[in-house]
């Protein structure tokens, strides 16, 4: 019953809300909002010399005389386990 009624007030509060209808949502406003979204070219993060391939990786840590950092995870990546 609790549960019910829990469910039945967001409802309630999601119609209040004009926020949170998607109807106000243009197209430029969306393109806005992903423009808004995307990282800086002056991220630092592009500056890293990424590889997808472990071997081109290898033999360019070996030349450079410097490690490897290797992500491995098993999952979905955004509910990694």
């Amino acid at each position: 019953m609790n549960r019910w009624l829990v469910v039945i007030g967001f409802l309630w509060v999601a119609t209040l809300n004009s926020n949170l209808v998607a109807g106000d949502l243009t197209d430029q406003k969306c393109s806005e909002l992903i423009a808004e979204l995307q990282p800086g070219k002056d991220a630092v993060w592009r500056t890293i010399p990424w590889k997808l391939s472990v071997l081109e990786a290898r033999a360019m840590a070996v030349k450079q005389d410097k490690p490897i950092f290797i992500w491995a995870m098993d999952g979905h990546p955004l509910g990694c386990t």
